[in-house]
């Protein structure tokens, strides 16, 4: 039987007791589960690092894009390649007993991820196509199980974190610092709209400039934002998918969309056509690449940096790298 760990965070947008119970139940009729709700920051890269350490098959991730994060840098910590599982002394009697027995190993030590929607956004979730109701995902995560439905997908990297659709620097990483330190449980994408709106006018006189190195081309200067991205969209406003660079997916190298203006005229072409999403955006200002294996951005001063929404702090060096087919996703 698979034996799986269920991470609930009790603090996401969408999460409630009730559909933590319900969704445990249900899991526990497949698999062998136990479950761990998170207590501070950290808690579910600890706790998957841990399930990998432990011999488990499966970590679920239940809350949204931030725990989604922490479970896969916890997966991607505790588990740095292929390598042979036998003779390993697993903390988990279920799979001390399994291994003894001559029973299925987890490939290269690493579960396969599992992830119920939770939080506001749930970009990750839904650019897999999962379904966005708890419910529905659960029903849909234990066909995966019985099947041995899965994907690899590829992750991106920022220096020590990795990171599964989004990183950026600058402007969009200042509105993840200015939400953070307001954050409530009904955090909405309207939220992160009006912070973003509230922060540009400054951002349009004092953003920092930034150069783009990219292997095999002329440094990029005199850019003042950049995203990168390891899939499309690069996020939603509430239904509405933002395609930022439509061509980015899990199947290829990383993306990048950089700006050399934010004054108004640029920002609104490129939010248009953002919005639009039928086209690769367009513009004298940007700077659009895709299926990149490596980006180096630099600043004269330092500059936030986010992932997956997750504030990672100052910089004024950032090494991004692809990663293909880093990790096995149960669809």
């Amino acid at each position: 039987m698979v034996l799986a760990l269920l991470v609930v965070n009790p603090h996401a947008t969408a999460t409630t007791a009730a559909g933590r119970d319900v969704l445990a139940h249900a899991l526990a009729s497949d698999v062998k589960l136990e479950v761990l709700e998170t207590s501070y920051r950290g808690h579910a890269a600890d706790a998957a690092a841990q399930a990998v350490a432990d011999g488990f098959d499966l970590v679920v991730a239940h809350g949204g894009d931030g725990t989604v994060n922490e479970v896969v840098n916890g997966l991607m910590r505790a588990a740095g390649g292929p390598s042979s599982a036998r003779g390993t002394r697993w903390a988990h009697p279920e799979a001390r007993k399994r291994v003894a027995d001559g029973g299925p190993v987890p490939d290269g030590r690493r579960p396969m991820l599992g992830v119920v929607p939770g939080g506001s956004a749930n970009v990750f979730a839904r650019a897999l196509g999962l379904p966005r109701d708890p419910v529905e995902a659960t029903h849909h995560l234990l066909q995966a199980i019985e099947t041995g439905r899965c994907r690899e997908v590829g992750l991106g990297r920022v220096d020590d974190r990795w990171f599964t659709f989004n990183a950026g620097i600058g402007w969009d990483a200042d509105v993840v610092a200015a939400v953070d330190a307001r954050r409530r449980k009904q955090a909405s994408p309207a939220l992160y709209l009006r912070t973003a709106l509230g922060h540009y006018a400054r951002q349009a006189v004092r953003a920092p400039r930034l150069t783009i190195e990219i292997p095999g081309e002329e440094p990029v200067t005199g850019v003042r934002l950049a995203f990168v991205c390891n899939t499309d969209p690069w996020t939603y406003l509430g239904g509405k998918p933002l395609r930022v660079i439509p061509t980015c997916s899990f199947d290829r190298g990383l993306g990048l969309f950089a700006l050399h203006s934010l004054a108004g005229p640029t920002v609104l072409r490129h939010a248009a056509q953002i919005l639009r999403g039928a086209h690769e955006p367009r513009g004298k200002h940007l700077v659009l690449r895709d299926d990149l294996s490596r980006i180096r951005v630099t600043s004269d001063e330092l500059v936030r940096v986010q992932v997956d929404g997750d504030l990672l702090g100052e910089r004024r060096s950032v090494n991004f790298m692809s990663v293909p087919a880093a990790l096995r996703v149960a669809v």
